[in-house]
């Protein structure tokens, strides 16, 4: 993997919105990011990961008006940007095969910066809304749409790399997000096929890309949620590790609930820290996120809690940021934000 230099939206003590994402940070006591995520067979050395959790009193993430915005549960309360294009843009990022793009894992250095729109327009809409991911700069490219399946007994997200093609037989589905009975926990697969459908050698058969889970607090699903992300390791090419289950006993969820981590690897929404000043918990998101919301949230590694692998918040009512770095692909974050839109979940 070729070395990495963290940027300044990862990090927790740069205090300004520019993109200055040629400026390193002091790391040398840093490892390499990518170390974080390799596995490629060997034992995983992420078993301390469990140790953080968000402050048990928690009841707002937040952000103040330049970099914080309050996180809570009322709506629009936060103060909005003053200006809408201080929000630093992507940078410019090749999407020459766009199914090879979406799976594929952000470049190390790059943060891919992105935006995540919902349209509830038209028949069953308010129901089913149509979510769509672009990039977010200047060409808006379109990346992924997803949308809930009707008369599906659990949560079922289809994921299709064309906006107006979210059939599950057309050949444009890439994968989708499936959930328990409860809502409380989410699967990502890609557009292999299903187990029972295996050819001889298993080469067919969906991956796992991530699971969610979400846990209750004691105000139920008030206040920060505690988010915890499955998403199987990289090798030593930087590759993610295939993980084809051939049943649901072997499945992120399985081997994470059993603690069977190899090559996998476990990330925590990061907690929010209380400030005195405001009376609130506030995240740092840099200027990417001006509305209070409770499904803001960032997605960090336990031993690195600086290096940012994912974000996400509200910026308009049905618009929102969602920046994600190695090792995600596109697909694995866009099925990650749609995880917190779900209903049982959505507490707004």
């Amino acid at each position: 993997c070729p070395p990495m230099s963290l940027t300044a939206a990862t990090s927790s003590d740069e205090e300004d919105d520019s993109d200055s994402s040629t400026k390193p940070i002091r790391s040398e006591k840093k490892k390499n990011p990518a170390s974080l995520f390799q596995t490629g067979g060997d034992p995983p050395k992420e078993k301390k990961s469990k140790k953080k959790v968000p402050p048990k009193g928690a009841e707002s993430e937040e952000e103040t008006p330049e970099t914080l915005q309050k996180n809570s549960n009322k709506k629009g309360k936060a103060k909005k940007s003053k200006k809408k294009e201080e929000r630093p843009p992507s940078p410019v990022i090749e999407v020459d095969n766009l199914e090879e793009f979406v799976l594929r894992p952000a470049p190390q250095g790059v943060t891919v910066k992105c935006r995540v729109t919902r349209d509830k327009k038209g028949m069953d809409r308010g129901l089913y809304p149509t979510y769509y991911l672009h990039l977010d700069n200047d060409k808006k490219v379109f990346l992924l749409a997803g949308r809930k399946r009707k008369k599906s007994k659990t949560s079922n997200y289809l994921i299709s790399i064309d906006p107006t093609d979210l059939s599950r037989g057309g050949e444009n589905f890439i994968g989708k997000l499936r959930s328990n009975l409860m809502g409380t926990r989410f699967t990502v697969f890609d557009n292999g096929a299903n187990p029972d459908r295996a050819n001889a050698d298993w080469s067919n058969v969906r991956q796992e890309l991530s699971a969610v889970v979400y846990e209750t607090n004691v105000l139920g699903f008030k206040g920060p949620r505690k988010m915890t992300v499955i998403i199987p390791g990289m090798n030593a090419d930087c590759e993610r590790v295939p993980i084809r289950p051939r049943n649901d006993n072997d499945g992120l969820l399985m081997r994470w609930q059993n603690r069977n981590m190899d090559n996998v690897i476990e990330l925590h929404n990061k907690a929010p820290v209380w400030n005195d000043e405001t009376q609130s918990y506030v995240l740092n998101f840099h200027g990417r996120v001006t509305h209070a919301s409770v499904k803001n949230f960032q997605i960090v590694h336990s031993s690195d809690p600086d290096y940012i692998v994912m974000q996400f918040g509200r910026v308009a009512d049905d618009a929102f940021t969602m920046d994600y770095n190695y090792p995600l692909c596109a697909v694995q974050a866009f099925a990650i934000a749609l995880s917190s839109f779900d209903g049982k979940l959505a507490c707004e």
